[in-house]
């Protein structure tokens, strides 16, 4: 996969490419390196504690877009077995941006709705750069109505920037389709476990999130707005938009903060781009241990608790 460095990563990126070159040094010219190469190793490593211990929610929302990011698709193999991916609304066609189906995590069968992005301009265009269209949202809430059937928890992957805003989705009613869920969701009676791994982008994101628990990876973000749609409405100029990151509350730690989310789950150092594999470890760990704690609760005791929730939101104490 092609490297990719944000701006802020750069003094790590250099002392990567020395690192390499001095193995590749090592390798060519038979010679011991081994204490240069220890040396730029543990001068790596605290490059990485000082640029990722202290990020900024503008820097944060970056990483969360990294173009080397595990998206849904990574993570479902990494986590489920057996994972069956259904297509259609019944109505309209199939939309490449929901991603789901059933699967099982541990020998538990669930349900598992996800938001897919594209890592080309050819998957781009198939997945719409991962902004569902009003027939994602209906496919989604027929795999979810299926798991109510059947009596499956349902895990929600979220990851989008927001619902495609063009003229056809609004044409087949995609505010009408977003709305639909959030009511059909609050009233299942299975439990839901929504997790933003990238990118929480407004309505587009909770039309698939109302969810029992909602979990977020530490480089996430989830808010009503991205940084630059803000900034252009509130200082006319995309420029801001690490300022508005910082005054939408956005990051994952905010969130916590403000009872939105309930759980941050950690990534490696550097971020869910360096080491897929321990990321979708540490979700596992994360859904099994809701999923466990969920089996023996009753439906009316789940549709309370999720309704509950969802009303104290922006109720606080001065």
């Amino acid at each position: 996969m092609k490297k990719h460095s944000l701006e802020f990563e750069k003094p790590l990126l250099e002392l990567e490419k020395q690192l390499e070159e001095i193995v590749k040094s090592s390798q060519d010219s038979d010679l011991d390196f081994s204490t240069e190469i220890k040396a730029i190793e543990k001068k790596i490593e605290k490059t990485k504690r000082d640029v990722y211990s202290d990020l900024t929610p503008w820097q944060k929302v970056q990483l969360s877009r990294h173009p080397n990011r595990p998206y849904s698709v990574d993570y479902i193999e990494r986590i489920f077995d057996n994972f069956e991916e259904l297509h259609g609304d019944r109505v309209f066609k199939d939309d490449a941006a929901i991603v789901g189906g059933p699967a099982s995590l541990d020998g538990h069968r669930v349900i598992v709705i996800s938001q897919q992005k594209g890592r080309n301009t050819e998957d781009n265009l198939k997945r719409n750069f991962g902004c569902p269209n009003p027939e994602g949202y209906r496919k989604a809430l027929r795999l979810m109505k299926m798991a109510n059937k059947f009596s499956l928890p349902i895990i929600s992957v979220v990851d989008t920037p927001g619902a495609f805003p063009g003229i056809e989705a609004e044409e087949r009613h995609v505010a009408e389709a977003i709305a639909v869920n959030l009511r059909e969701m609050a009233a299942l009676s299975v439990p839901i476990f929504a997790i933003v791994i990238g990118e929480g982008g407004s309505g587009g994101a909770l039309g698939i999130a109302v969810a029992n628990k909602v979990l977020i990876l530490e480089n996430a973000y989830y808010s009503v707005i991205s940084p630059e749609g803000c900034a252009a409405i509130l200082w006319k100029d995309r420029a801001f938009a690490s300022n508005a990151a910082e005054a939408l509350k956005l990051d994952a730690q905010q969130l916590k903060n403000l009872g939105i989310v309930d759980e941050i789950v950690k990534e490696p150092i550097g971020g869910a781009h360096r080491d897929w594999d321990k990321t979708a470890e540490q979700i596992k760990m994360s859904l099994d241990k809701l999923l466990v704690s969920y089996l023996k609760k009753k439906p009316f005791e789940i549709k309370k608790e999720r309704y509950e929730k969802f009303r104290a939101m922006g109720k606080f104490q001065e």
